[in-house]
């Protein structure tokens, strides 16, 4: 029997919490192990096609918006037309401000949430993870990400107004497994950002283990704050290779190995 891809969704719908950084630094850690890896952009913004180094996505032709657009049509297409191989081992659907479009066309669209999924699923067998880097709402591009995952991935900052947040959100993936993707799971939640040397952020986490902790899986590793992060996604390159002795690369590889095992 073919393996298939494991595809996971990282996603809140709330912006700034280190989605991103946590989909690069997660796939090219996995890719560093061997893992053949693909990264979807699912976010008009484009950011994770400008942080992996192509900086004018409105440029591109060839992107998610494209392929879901032929997919809504019944267009024959092939995926490979549409993924590019980044320099650090991972591959990627890129997106742009076309997919913000996309998405108010697929309003009217019969089973407008599975269109994605439609798009991926011939891929499974060629990757061993796809990752979906989801935009900030709750909307149909989200919907369409949950639909098509087996697994997700809440990054969530050391912030009170996130775990209030995140009722919300869990609420989400809870209709769209009810309507439309049963298998779906909560993979975990990642603090991000966090400066553990303040009583407020050790006090944050200590109220999202009692919360949350025995319905959920918290992850061990917790994401320092570092402007080093940040400067990645102008850099076009992972933590790995733009500080790789700081301290949020050693987080992202302890992340990774969670993730792996």
């Amino acid at each position: 029997m073919c393996k298939t891809a494991k595809i996971v969704a990282i996603c809140n719908q709330k912006g700034g919490v280190g989605k991103t950084v946590t989909t690069v630094n997660l796939g090219i850690g996995l890719a560093r192990q061997g893992k053949r890896v693909l990264l979807v952009d699912v976010d008009p913004q484009g950011s994770l096609t400008a942080s992996l180094g192509y900086h004018q996505p409105d440029r591109m032709e060839n992107t998610l918006s494209t392929a879901l657009a032929e997919i809504v049509q019944q267009k024959p297409f092939d995926p490979a037309g549409y993924i590019l191989h980044q320099d650090e081992g991972v591959d990627l659907i890129p997106a742009n401000i076309d997919l913000a479009v996309v998405e108010m066309n697929l309003v009217s669209v019969m089973g407008r949430e599975t269109v994605l999924r439609e798009l991926l699923e011939p891929l499974r067998g060629q990757y061993d993870y796809i990752l979906l880097d989801c935009c900030p709402s709750l909307g149909t591009l989200t919907a369409n990400a949950l639909t098509a995952a087996d697994e997700v991935i809440i990054p969530m900052l050391a912030h009170y107004l996130s775990i209030k947040g995140l009722e919300q959100l869990l609420s989400t993936v809870g209709l769209v497994r009810r309507k439309f993707n049963p298998r779906l799971q909560v993979s975990g939640i990642l603090i991000t950002m966090a400066n553990m040397r303040t009583s407020y952020s050790r006090d944050i986490v200590s109220l999202l283990r009692e919360s949350y902790g025995d319905k959920l899986r918290i992850f061990d590793t917790i994401i320092p704050e570092s402007i080093r992060a940040a400067e990645t996604s102008a850099e076009g390159k992972s933590i790995y290779l733009h500080d790789p002795s700081g301290k949020v690369s050693a987080a992202y590889s302890a992340f990774t190995e969670e993730v792996a095992s």
